[in-house]
């Protein structure tokens, strides 16, 4: 097993290869301004997308790019609330009948927490 060893190379430690024959990616140096004033270049594959926005390597903040690339502005749909959920299944005159029909229910204690059925059974008996 000995034999097998490789002394003095470390695991995932170093390349043995050399750089000779190998052409590196076109490359260009992108320069960001944060808001404190720090200026940056960072350096990107003349084929990938530019961001506008870098986080600044000293402070954090949000450097724009200093040659000119502009923000994309994404169109956010408006949330959708319960309401116009309900709104896209039933009208407003069904919303209303079923409402009056349960508010009818609760008020005769057919539905709703059984604390609430308690104390109207309590004034049913006391009234009769």
């Amino acid at each position: 097993m000995a034999e097998r060893t490789l002394r003095g190379a470390r695991l995932g430690g170093q390349s043995f290869e050399d750089e000779r024959g190998i052409e590196f990616a076109a490359r260009q140096q992108i320069g960001y301004r944060c808001p404190q004033g720090h200026a940056f270049e960072i350096t990107m594959s003349i084929e990938a997308d530019v961001p506008a926005v870098w986080e600044c390597p000293r402070c954090g903040a949000e450097a724009l790019s200093t040659s000119g690339i502009e923000r994309e502005v994404k169109v956010e749909k408006p949330a959708r609330t319960h309401w116009d959920m309900l709104l896209e299944r039933r009208s407003e005159k069904e919303l209303e009948d079923i409402l009056k029909e349960r508010l009818e229910l609760l008020r005769g204690g057919e539905i709703g927490p059984a604390h609430l059925h308690r104390a109207n059974a309590k004034k049913r008996r006391a009234s009769a």
